[in-house]
């Protein structure tokens, strides 16, 4: 089984339009209504693959009952955690190349007792047994200290389950401590995790090398267009595969490691597996997670020989 954990999760409108114009009336050409939130995207991915999973989120207001009814639909079991607070909508602007524009709300502010509420969550799904994971993702909401995702990480420990950890800056740094079994940073993440701009291949693998010291079992480095790679002290892998045309990246990268995950969770496969869910994410529109059928598995290459000096298309500041 593989259990998420949202701390901030939202209710997603996805618009296409032919072009975006500042101070212009836009018409839609596509409209799209998902739940959102890195952890609630890995669900989905998981549910879509046919595995079972469950969704632990702080939900509240009419937008958060929506989520639950959109996750059910899906096939998800849900674990709410009630809050006094509204559940945050998000908007997305999708143009025709693939260029997207965002604009995510704060979302509620947790109490201490809700905090706690959703950290005690875990006791409520029998989680420990082989195989099992913990994924817990995204952004920390308004009420949540950059400790809280360590809490998390050392609880989920004790229960005996493995975790897997997409987050960043001072959470991420935080909840390195606690040595989660993986985390999943895009270039961007792990420059800021490291401190230095990345320029090439080399450097993000040097970059997840150095995560590794500080408490990470293994890296899941996302790159984007440039492939993904996977470190952990058994070495590293670098995986790409092709992309004919990019639809919407939206939660690309919460299909990768759900990808990941539902392989096991380690090894080469498992990192040609995460490969080919981000390929197929980003070839559909809004946040539309991958099913099997829209998988390409003999697309994608795995190999240890990593490509060093290549140039990352977006170099990371």
């Amino acid at each position: 089984m593989i259990l998420t954990v949202t701390p901030n999760p939202s209710l997603d409108r996805t618009y296409e339009i032919p072009a975006l114009a500042r101070g212009e009336v836009l018409r839609a050409t596509v409209e799209r209504m998902d739940p959102g939130g890195k952890g609630v995207n890995v669900s989905r991915a998981v549910a879509a693959a046919g595995h079972r999973t469950v969704a632990v989120l702080p939900l509240g207001g009419a937008p958060g009952a929506l989520v639950a009814q959109l996750l059910a639909g899906q096939g998800i079991d849900v674990a709410p955690v009630p809050i006094a607070g509204a559940t945050r909508s998000n908007i997305a602007l999708a143009e025709p190349d693939g260029t997207l524009t965002k604009i995510n709300a704060p979302g509620p502010e947790l109490t201490p007792a809700e905090s706690e509420a959703l950290l005690s969550a875990l006791r409520a799904h029998d989680v420990g047994a082989a195989g099992d994971w913990i994924a817990c993702c995204g952004s920390l909401p308004r009420g949540l200290a950059p400790q809280w995702y360590a809490q998390l990480v050392e609880r989920a420990h004790a229960a005996g389950a493995r975790i897997a950890l997409d987050t960043s800056g001072a959470s991420l740094l935080a909840a390195l401590k606690e040595r989660p079994d993986v985390v999943k940073p895009n270039a961007e993440e792990l420059a800021t995790a490291v401190g230095r701009p990345l320029a090439t291949v080399g450097d993000a693998l040097k970059a997840a090398e150095e995560l590794l010291t500080y408490g990470a079992r293994s890296v899941l480095a996302s790159l984007g267009a440039d492939g993904q790679l996977l470190v952990s002290e058994a070495g590293a892998h670098f995986g790409d595969a092709p992309v004919v045309a990019v639809r919407s990246n939206v939660g690309a990268g919460d299909a990768s490691l759900a990808g990941f995950l539902a392989a096991g969770g380690t090894g080469p496969r498992a990192l040609a597996s995460a490969v080919a869910h981000g390929a197929a994410a980003v070839q559909l529109p809004g946040s539309v997670m991958p099913s099997p059928a829209d998988l390409d598995p003999g697309a994608v290459t795995v190999s240890a020989d990593i490509p060093l000096d290549r140039p990352l298309s977006e170099p990371a500041p």
